[in-house]
């Protein structure tokens, strides 16, 4: 091939990705998230599943609306109902608009989930890419489990949405069964067999249950498919999904013997991990491929040395080209709003003049407190004063003590529902003493299911960063926060987690 061909990227962080168990957003925190796909400038966005919930239509109806570049895509199962609630929302985008719609093709899913024949489900996909057609000519078909449909079945219902008028027909690995090879082959198979293939866009969607996610839709490509779904981080149902970074950038950086291009903006990736982490409260694992904290860290003897010599030895990317710095440190007390500003853009956060002076407030104490401001320490600043829900309840002030010679004891004063309260409590230790008496004023009946700590950035004087999860009537919301006081920032998370609940409660019948 004289001439690179170009990649589809499907992004479905908001629509799979937010299937992650604990990763579930709120509409502004998925504009947050699209925003920076758009300036990634990823080719579609999947915005979610409209008839899904009241949540999921409005987030996809926002998105619409508010994003410009990429094709904005809704998902609906093969029913006029799902389809005619999809484009309900998707009609703001125009032709930009993107109808996903979906039925399973395998035996297993035919049998035991669709209790439908072979001719019910051609019939049934065909009869749905054709109600699709007739509100947009920008139609995708999924055939749900392909890897384990057999594979005369599935050309045969290829090639059928493709004369109904899919312009994208998706094969995707629903449980993340199969391996490359195998992949590579039934991407063949079809290329090889399907008479109209030609008239559509062949794509692919990986799940990462054995771990060749990427590893699958990379043989995929290099069999003829030219869309490739993913999500940042890798998040999704299960084990997650082919990972947006690592498909990317493994096309970028062996474009030597993968003559594949995207149209990616790579130096914005790194923004979008941290974005997605500080949101979602899901933490990347250190040796995460591409925006994994250990990434780009060199600790052996040897490497350093080769490092030094000429960072080629054990680079095979660099760390600008997803957006990391080279010097994470950037700022200190003495900086100014403009430089403020600027870092925070450079990291990808664009916020409205009333956050940036609520976020440099609190950037000015920490300066004081801080010797060196760190990247990290800016995007705890802003998880921890802007992406945040309606303050049910507000720590006011606290005190701990505790030692080895008396029972550690919390004094926490609140605002509950606008009232100020104020208790003292013991407890096994200072954050428990400090939960028990947040339980107390909040008079919450939610259960604690995790806490987690860890610091933001190295030294004595880092930031603490804690994470919560509670459940109350089968729902789970986790809270973040972030101090240089490792109890206060378990308070913060605790009381964010508290008022995500709050905000759940007012959607459904919970009872805080």
């Amino acid at each position: 091939m004289s001439k690179a061909k170009s990649i589809t990227i499907f992004d479905t962080t908001l629509r799979d990705g937010e299937q992650s168990p604990g990763a579930s957003m709120n509409i502004e925190e998925k504009l947050r998230i699209a925003h920076q796909l758009e300036k990634m400038n990823v080719d579609v966005i999947e915005a979610g599943f409209p008839i899904a919930s009241e949540g999921d239509f409005e987030a996809v109806r926002r998105v619409a609306k508010a994003i410009k570049g990429p094709q904005i895509a809704g998902l609906c199962r093969a029913s006029n109902k799902d389809i005619d609630r999809a484009w309900e929302a998707l009609q703001y985008a125009g032709e930009r608009g993107r109808i996903h719609t979906f039925i399973a093709t395998s035996d297993i899913h035919m049998e035991l989930k669709l209790k439908m024949s072979e001719e019910q489900v051609v019939e049934a996909a065909v009869k749905a890419v054709k109600r699709a057609a007739g509100y947009t000519p920008n139609v995708e078909f999924s055939a749900e489990d392909a890897v384990r449909t057999r594979l005369p079945f599935l050309a045969r219902v290829v090639e059928a949405v493709i004369d109904a008028g899919a312009k994208t027909v998706n094969i995707p690995d629903t449980v993340g069964y199969t391996i490359p090879s195998e992949y590579f082959n039934i991407i063949k198979y079809l290329k090889d067999n399907v008479p109209n293939i030609e008239k559509t866009v062949l794509s692919v969607h990986c799940h990462n249950d054995l771990g060749l996610a990427v590893a699958n839709s990379l043989a995929a490509v290099q069999a003829g498919a030219e869309q490739v779904e993913c999500t940042i981080n890798g998040i999704g149902e299960r084990a997650g999904n082919c990972s947006l970074e690592e498909v990317v950038m493994a096309l970028r950086t062996r474009h030597d013997i993968m003559p594949f291009k995207t149209g990616v903006q790579t130096e914005h990736i790194y923004a979008a991990s941290k974005l997605l982490s500080t949101i979602t409260g899901i933490v990347v694992q250190p040796n995460k491929a591409i925006v994994g904290a250990n990434a780009f860290a060199h600790e052996a003897g040897i490497h350093q040395h080769g490092m030094l010599m000429d960072k080629s030895t054990y680079e095979i990317m660099t760390p600008e080209s997803i957006g990391l710095s080279k010097n994470k440190l950037v700022l200190g007390k003495h900086s100014g709003r403009h430089a403020f500003v600027q870092r925070l853009g450079e990291l990808g956060y664009d916020l409205s003049k009333e956050d940036i002076e609520k976020a440099f407030v609190r950037f000015k104490a920490l300066a004081d407190a801080k010797k060196e401001i760190f990247d990290e320490d800016l995007d705890a600043i802003v998880a921890d004063e802007i992406i945040r829900v309606p303050e049910t309840y507000k720590l006011l002030q606290m005190n701990v003590s505790s030692g080895s010679f008396a029972a550690p004891t919390a004094t926490v004063e609140m605002e509950v529902d606008g009232k100020v309260k104020k208790t003292a409590t013991m407890g096994d230790g200072p954050v428990d003493a400090t939960f028990k008496a947040i339980k107390k004023l909040s008079r919450t009946k939610a259960r604690l299911l995790n806490f987690s700590v860890g610091a933001i950035t190295g030294g004595t004087d880092a930031q603490g960063e804690c994470t919560v999860r509670l459940e109350l009537d089968g729902r789970e919301v986790l809270g973040q926060g972030a101090h240089p006081d490792i109890i206060v920032a378990s308070a913060k998370a605790y009381i964010n987690a508290l008022n995500k609940m709050a905000t759940v409660a007012q959607r459904t019948s919970i009872h805080l």
